[in-house]
């Protein structure tokens, strides 16, 4: 068992590491380099780098413990984003690079106008806010469940804590930091996986291949969803839900574009989009294998899925196993690096890229001069970490489901009037009344979101229609829904 003191020596410890790094490459840097990096970024840091990014607190986690509810039909969905990244490399990267947009949605306003390029830019904002304070909740929620409520620290402080370490090593070098730092954590959280899998199987008396064979995997090891059409995660809709997630959360999603932005050509992108896709399907089915492992472990020594604010967290099954039972102190030393490499991996490039999008795409930043831009980007930097602290400590009090599954449902909402601008902007030649576009995009959420509002008031008794329940696939139609809303108020 690890010792509160002992957990939080390892976090101060990484985040010492992370300092240097910050002070390397946050020299003379500007808002160029805050930005993209100066555009000088090598592809294949950038590609390993983002397996870290895209993972997240959230996969290190929640994708283990999920296992216990979904088995491995998680891997369906991972197979849709494989599809997806292709389409972002070879569709998205192209028209970044075509018209040199340091914010993507600057495209926005080159193919339709400024009110458009604000819409793109508000629905990014909504959406990243809250996957960023999803990620930092699950890492925050770890720190005090094993350290911090030890010591009878209010989880709110644990949140600033964890938020205001990484505005500290972030503010100065931006994107140019975290290319690094994001290689680092990518590396201590694939440790981390590798090494838990060899000490449970250890504890467990077996090998790899006899787990497959063994009747604790066989009860765990679904991974199509093929019975009915009508069942939320069924294959067909897990993987066009993928596809469209990939293509939204990574392509028309500034934190992760802003990364593949930084490499000097589109052919670098291209590559760094191709190598990243292949690694991250293998890290996850990693991360699959090791939640079967987790329960099987836990049933084999008795252990019950952990509580936390009264209600069971599947959650903390991980941190649970690795922390407080035998499995030596390998185990949870690297779990607690994993752990907070992950977490801040992605909480700090979506707080760099809130700062960016909202410093170019809502302020208007090249406006300024540059001694004024400079002090503009720190003041938003810091409001954007103020931001993320309240979000995160809301979260404590209305989330009641794997965060995972809740993070690619809000998906559904916010990215879909992004697939829809952005689609009718590629794929058609149609020009739009500006100023009706935010109204538009407005309209196909709320529509989307009509069945969980009438449930949730009342007035309907299920959100599934006539049998059938919406999964993943909310996205491509909520995107449909915009599309077709734009064409009406468009001409060719």
């Amino acid at each position: 068992m690890q010792s509160p003191e002992t957990i939080l020596s390892i976090v101060i410890g990484y985040f010492l590491v992370l300092l240097i790094i910050s002070k390397y490459t946050g020299e003379k840097a500007s808002n160029t380099t805050f930005f993209n990096a100066d555009k000088d970024a090598k592809w294949y840091l950038v590609a390993y780098g983002m397996v870290g990014a895209s993972l997240s607190g959230i996969t290190f986690i929640s994708v283990p413990g999920w296992v216990e509810s979904s088995q491995l039909t998680y891997f369906q969905v991972v197979i849709g984003y494989f599809i997806g990244y292709f389409i972002v490399a070879y569709v998205l990267l192209p028209v970044y690079y075509k018209n040199n947009v340091t914010s993507i949605y600057e495209y926005l306003n080159i193919r339709f106008g400024p009110n458009t390029q604000k819409t793109g830019a508000f629905f990014f904002f909504v959406s990243r806010v809250l996957g960023a304070s999803f990620r930092i909740f699950l890492v925050a929620l770890v720190l005090h469940q094993y350290v911090f409520k030890l010591w009878d620290i209010p989880f709110e402080i644990t949140v600033i804590f964890s938020i205001i370490l990484i505005w500290v090593y972030t503010y100065k070098g931006g994107i140019k930091t975290i290319i690094w730092t994001d290689t680092l954590q990518t590396t201590l959280m694939i440790l981390s996986v590798v090494f838990s899998i060899y000490f449970i199987l250890d504890e467990l008396n077996l090998s790899l291949i006899s787990f497959f064979d063994s009747d604790s995997f066989k009860d765990m090891n679904k991974v199509w969803v093929l019975e009915s059409f009508t069942e939320r995660n069924h294959f067909i809709k897990s993987i066009i839900g993928g596809a469209f997630i990939t293509i939204c959360m990574t392509g028309l999603d500034q934190d992760m574009m802003q990364k593949n932005l930084a490499c000097k050509d589109l052919r670098s992108a291209q590559k760094n989009m191709i190598f990243f896709s292949f690694v991250l399907v293998f890290v996850t089915l990693l991360f699959l294998v090791l939640g079967t492992l987790l329960y099987s472990y836990a049933q084999k020594i008795g252990i019950d899925v952990p509580f936390f604010e009264g209600k069971k967290s599947t959650d903390l099954i991980f941190p649970e196993i690795a922390l407080n039972h035998d499995l030596g102190s390998i185990v949870g030393i690297t779990f607690m690096l994993g752990l907070v490499a992950a977490a801040y991996s992605s909480a700090d490039s979506a707080l760099t890229s809130l700062t960016t999008s909202f410093c170019i795409d809502f302020l208007d930043l090249n406006n300024y001069k540059v001694e004024k831009q400079k002090k503009i980007r720190v003041r938003t930097h810091i409001g954007m970490s103020i931001l993320l602290i309240v979000v995160v400590i809301i979260y404590k009090h209305i989330l009641d489901r794997n965060v995972i599954d809740s993070l690619l449902t809000v998906a559904s909402y916010t990215y879909g009037p992004l697939l829809g601008l952005f689609a009718l902007g590629i794929f058609t030649k149609y020009k739009i009344d500006d100023k009706k576009v935010f109204l538009i995009s407005l309209i196909s959420v709320l529509i989307i979101s009509l069945p969980n509002l009438f449930f949730y008031f009342g007035i309907i008794s299920s959100v599934n229609l006539m049998g059938y329940e919406f999964g993943y696939e909310l996205l491509p139609l909520n995107g449909l829904i915009t599309f077709l809303g734009l064409i009406l108020i468009g001409r060719k």
